[in-house]
């Protein structure tokens, strides 16, 4: 067990914040004027300017398997790279990726639409939560009937993330209503599901900067040659991809954690009060030490998560207890930050308000704290994670 990164991941990490300090955080109050005006916080000229400038650091498709151009670092590598590029709030992200799932293409799928989304040519989402069915699967009721060598689809999506601006969806529906009634997870299927054949998008207005979509499909006719891995095999689809979100939340939480906690030390360094800084009060020092403490502690439970995914053995318990602790410790420490600063930081003068919006959503999307509180008991009442063990 060695616990430390290795010489090329600091290399890497120092490489990757060098670029966030140069490139990304001077846009910070850019982005804020054009969300504030209900703007994109960049246009696509400029994040096509920030990715080609990545890309010759050598940053280009940094979890993409070699055969495809990428770099191929792994997760544990992925997660160091969010934890830095989330120390700002500017949206970038480097380019050279596609959805995990999006591998389990066949041959014409992946020149049709895996090559082009990993190139920058063509965009996707990935939609399986619908009005009555977020993590309860049991609720979908999405259905492809199949006409002939097509299949006919009609239903709605909701909170999509990514879905106003896709070219084509990757979308779970139900093909064996009889199974997935016995079940509530067999008998749905992953149809890619091009936009020109039909769903529309309308944008969802949120308390943050996420723009989620709602997806409608009113008989969008899909060719079986379409169907993204097996027919009935879409459940297990869903479920890799909502697992390496999962943790993913958690590293994103700590990068933007680890900004505002040193922004609350920066200003109560500042800030006085009855002719000291507030940094020597004792209020204020316990929040600085309780915030540290719960970000180390975030750190290594996705450090772990990302770890066991690249040593190709299963993460979901702790991708669970990665995002259900990393989330809410994203909240407890912008909250923090927000009280240190008074306030000041109640105003959009600072974009600490900006962060706390966001941050709330973090214990809701990719599967709530009581989602993951459900998957985390279970597995231990269930026995097939056993206290005190290694994992």
């Amino acid at each position: 067990m060695y616990l430390r990164l290795s010489e090329e991941q600091k290399m890497v990490q120092q490489t990757i914040r060098k670029f966030v300090e140069k490139e990304l955080i001077p846009l910070e109050n850019e982005v804020l004027r054009n969300e504030r005006a209900g703007k994109p916080g960049l246009s696509q000229e400029k994040l096509k300017e920030l990715q080609i400038k990545a890309k010759e650091s050598g940053f280009w498709g940094i979890n993409t398997p070699a055969e495809f151009g990428g770099a191929e670092l792994g997760q544990m590598m992925m997660a160091i790279v969010l934890m830095e590029v989330s120390k700002t709030f500017v949206p970038f992200k480097f380019g050279g990726t596609a959805d995990n799932i999006l591998y389990y293409a066949n041959e014409e799928q992946k020149k049709k639409y895996l090559i082009p989304t990993i190139n920058g040519e063509k965009k996707s989402c990935f939609a399986m939560t619908e009005p009555d069915a977020g993590s309860d699967t049991r609720n979908i009721k999405m259905m492809a009937v199949k006409d002939g060598n097509e299949w006919v689809l009609n239903g709605e999506k909701t909170f999509i993330t990514g879905g106003n601006e896709a070219d084509f969806v990757m979308v779970i529906a139900i093909t064996d209503k009889e199974k997935h009634q016995s079940s509530g997870r067999d008998g749905v299927t992953c149809f890619i599901v091009d936009r020109e054949m039909g769903w529309k998008s309308e944008y969802i207005d949120t308390m943050g900067e996420w723009g989620p979509a709602g997806l409608v499909f009113d008989n969008v006719r899909v060719p079986e040659e379409n169907i993204l891995g097996e027919i009935n095999g879409g459940y297990n689809l869903g479920l890799e991809w909502i697992g390496f979100a999962r943790w993913i939340v958690g590293a994103r939480a700590i990068g933007s954690a680890e900004r505002l906690l040193q922004m609350a030390i920066d200003y109560a360094k500042e800030r006085k009060t009855f002719g000291k800084p507030i940094a020597e009060r004792q209020a204020i020092q316990w929040q600085i030490a309780d915030s540290a403490v719960e970000i180390e502690a975030a750190k290594w439970l996705v450090l772990n998560a990302a770890f066991t995914l690249d040593n190709g053995e299963d993460n979901r318990h702790l991708a669970s207890i990665a995002k259900l602790y990393g989330s809410n410790m994203g909240n407890n420490v912008v909250d923090r930050v927000l009280q240190i600063h008074g306030g000041i930081g109640y105003t959009r003068e600072l974009p600490i308000e900006r962060w706390y919006r966001e941050a709330r959503l973090w214990r809701i999307y990719d599967g709530t704290d009581e989602i993951q509180r459900m998957i985390i008991a279970r597995n231990l009442i269930k026995g097939n994670v056993k206290i005190g063990q290694f994992m």
